[in-house]
């Protein structure tokens, strides 16, 4: 079932670049011939669009090779740089799409032709249902490139949305004479510019966070580890346990207490009794690490049972 997930997970991706491609071309083209800022400047979000999918392409297909001599913690992190890479493409097309779109005030206004609304009223369409599939399938994934894709559809969501209400609102003011209606394209073009530039930066943070080994720390994110642990026999305590956070999957760290007077070999067979069981328990689980220490009756120990079912 996991493999087919990420079959689609890929299939999607060249869904996303297909869709991308024909979305620049359209708005590009349109965009000139119907003289619209702001359809010109989606245009070129979705331009950045095509590159940033085919660096999630890139991204999945590198995350899914199995861990080897170089690379013993897996190929997840590719992901992660694949969405950086949609980021700073964002960036960019947000900074070209403020530019052009500041550049039409000093420039005597002209109303854009109602096909320019036609095309942002489609895309609008198109990204929203490629945003809520995208979402749908990254999270059952837990794939941070598809998540970092579906951000960005949902951005051009909204620019395409901002695009239609400038045209539209431009080619009002030409109907009916209200001069300064007619600079509402180029005004959507700069409030696209905006809304691209918070999404990039969201998606930069995430995945930046995530390859500095970022770690779970709240307490009920680790509750459910600390449980199953504790259930394994033999397993006295907790001492300490760490989740690192790698896109698709985590690597767990964990350190037990066993009862001191066992032998090397069964506080061993404990230990590859946990790390069985956080792998079955857990699917996101790729590896576990575990430490084994020899078990103190101490109040102090005690203390750092928590979690362990009745």
């Amino acid at each position: 079932m996991t493999n087919q997930l990420e079959r689609r997970g890929s299939m999607l991706s060249y869904v996303n670049a297909v869709l991308n491609v024909l979305l620049a071309l359209a708005k590009g083209i349109i965009g000139i011939l119907a003289h619209s800022e702001a359809l010109i400047a989606d245009a070129v979000h979705s331009a950045s669009d095509l590159v940033g999918s085919v660096a999630v392409i890139v991204g999945l297909r590198i995350a899914r090779k199995p861990p080897d001599e170089d690379h013993p913690y897996g190929h997840g992190k590719a992901e992660l740089i694949a969405s950086i890479c949609v980021s700073v493409l964002l960036i960019a097309a947000s900074i070209e799409v403020f530019y052009s779109s500041a550049a039409s005030f000093f420039h005597s206004p002209r109303a854009p032709e109602w096909t320019a609304a036609l095309v942002a009223a489609a895309a609008v369409v198109v990204k929203e249902a490629l945003y809520r599939y995208n979402v749908r399938l990254g999270k059952r994934l837990q794939s941070k490139s598809l998540l970092a894709q579906a951000s960005d559809h949902r951005a051009d969501v909204y620019s395409s949305l901002a695009a239609l209400i400038g045209i539209v609102m431009a080619v009002v003011g030409e109907r009916v004479g209200v001069k300064w209606l007619m600079y509402t394209d180029a005004a959507a073009g700069i409030l696209v510019a905006a809304l691209v530039l918070k999404m990039a930066v969201e998606i930069a943070k995430d995945a930046l966070e995530i390859l500095m080994d970022r770690v779970v720390l709240a307490e009920e994110a680790l509750q459910p580890y600390r449980c199953e642990v504790l259930r394994v026999p033999g397993v006295r305590a907790i001492d300490e346990i760490r989740v690192r956070d790698h896109g698709q999957y985590v690597i767990v760290d964990i350190e037990i207490a066993v009862d001191a007077d066992i032998t090397v070999l069964a506080g061993h067979d404990i230990a590859a009794a946990v790390r069985d069981r956080l792998r079955e328990k857990f699917d996101r689980v790729q590896d576990v690490f575990v430490h084994v220490n020899p078990y103190d009756p101490s109040e102090e120990h005690r203390g750092r049972e928590r979690g362990r079912p009745e």
